[in-house]
């Protein structure tokens, strides 16, 4: 790790805090944490930077997961069948970003995010209580599938993995936004583990830095949980369509800019 100021420092830890709460709530604490990783390290290569956020990241969604677990008692069968897909996608997320660049996926994510908001604020009433709309082996099967597919996507690219995950389990199962970020938690434990199964080995990571965001995503991750749950649904979904709405704007700028409007 480069030389760094305590104040730079501060501030990273600041940002994983953060990152950690946004992220157990809804998903989407990599728009606050990796961004403020690749502004401290401009000049870093790109997989130490990646693994990093993945140390902080892991931290915290172990803590939410454990604190939603204990106080929402997901189901585990649709919990289980979502996250082991979701690893084995994150592998091959992992292995397709070494071939593919990253401007190559973002027109397609950014169609996918504006359909997600859309669909989301054209039923208010989505995600309030859970209804489920399959159940058996086609409930499973989907879960299953939503997860892979999310998995290579988080192997790839990495942030707004949660609110893909939550938006699955809500608009394509039927579960209410509380119940459904319980469950992308435990997915999106499965994912970063598998990221940090691929980057740990090539000695990729800011060790020192990595433990003290992890210590301070944990801690943003405990209480945003806590905070879900004693507000309820309505305020996820709130936070939600508020994280969407960023990354959209996020990926917009950078698909404009890759396209010379800005």
């Amino acid at each position: 790790m480069g030389d760094i100021s305590t104040t730079v420092f501060i501030l990273l830890v600041l940002a994983a805090l953060t990152a950690g709460w946004v992220d157990s709530v809804v998903g989407g604490g990599g728009l606050v944490q990796l961004p403020a990783l690749l502004i401290a390290f401009p000049s870093a290569a790109p997989v130490h930077l990646l693994a990093t956020n993945k140390m902080a990241s892991i931290a915290g969604t172990t803590v939410s997961s454990v604190t939603y677990w204990r106080r929402v008692r997901p189901d585990p069968r649709t919990a289980l069948a979502l996250a082991v897909p979701a690893f084995a996608g994150s592998l091959l997320g992992a292995l397709i970003a070494s071939h593919l660049p990253r401007s190559a996926f973002n027109p397609v994510i950014l169609v996918a995010l504006v359909v997600v908001m859309i669909y989301t604020l054209a039923k208010p009433a989505m995600g309030q209580t859970t209804a489920l709309r399959f159940t058996g082996r086609k409930h499973v099967a989907l879960a299953g599938l939503a997860g892979f597919l999310i998995g290579i996507y988080d192997g790839a690219l990495g942030p707004g993995t949660g609110s893909f995950l939550v938006f699955a389990l809500v608009g394509l199962l039927g579960y209410a936004f509380l119940e459904a970020s319980a469950k992308a938690k435990i997915a999106n434990f499965a994912t970063n583990l598998a990221s940090l199964v691929i980057f740990i080995p090539q000695g990729a990571g800011f060790w020192k830095l990595g433990i003290a965001m992890a210590a301070a995503n944990m801690t943003g991750g405990y209480v945003g949980a806590r905070t879900a749950v004693a507000a309820g649904a309505n305020f996820v979904r709130i936070v939600f369509v508020v994280v969407v709405s960023a990354f959209i704007l996020r990926i917009a700028y950078d698909v404009l800019t890759q396209f010379g409007v800005l």
